[in-house]
């Protein structure tokens, strides 16, 4: 059975990017000091830009590592669920939705001026797909061709530094 590709998006989302809080250090500490609950861990520093978290979901055999045949059937899918009237193309709004829904924001990128490549302010599946290939390859550090959750993640270096 294979699991819905919006349940998978939304548990990784949730393990990915979970916040955590931090406070000052009591007057009298180190100004760069941060005092943290017991019960909090400390401020995550990994990080997973919203495209990685939907490219993670589109594992359709679930082994943990993601071809470019599985980010374009994600893709596919993803694109159907906005494209309800079957024109082919969508608008910019429409494209603010299929963001919202699969990335987590209206905002996140890839934005829709960066992937309407032909500016007629429409996106087709094919200039969508194009985008997530430009992602892919940026993402596949070691080249091989699969993204493994390890090339999915960034270092944030500057988090938790107050």
């Amino acid at each position: 059975m294979r699991p819905d590709l919006t349940a998978c998006l939304f548990a990784a989302m949730t393990l990915i990017a979970a916040p955590t809080t931090a406070q000052r250090a009591p007057a009298g500490g180190p100004p760069d000091a941060v005092a943290r609950p017991r019960d909090q861990p400390p401020s995550s520093t990994i990080m997973a830009e919203p495209v990685a978290v939907f490219i993670a979901a589109c594992d359709g055999d679930g082994d943990a590592r993601v071809t470019r045949a599985e980010l374009a059937a994600g893709v596919v899918r993803s694109f159907a669920s906005i494209d309800r009237d079957g024109k082919g193309s969508i608008g910019y709004i429409q494209f603010a939705d299929w963001s919202e829904r699969w990335l987590g924001d209206r905002n996140a990128l890839p934005s829709p001026f960066e992937t309407d490549t032909d500016s007629d302010n429409r996106i087709t599946p094919a200039e969508l797909q194009a985008q997530f290939d430009k992602t892919f390859t940026r993402l596949d550090r070691d080249k091989d061709g699969t993204l493994v959750r390890s090339e999915m993640l960034t270092l944030d270096a500057l988090r938790g530094l107050g």
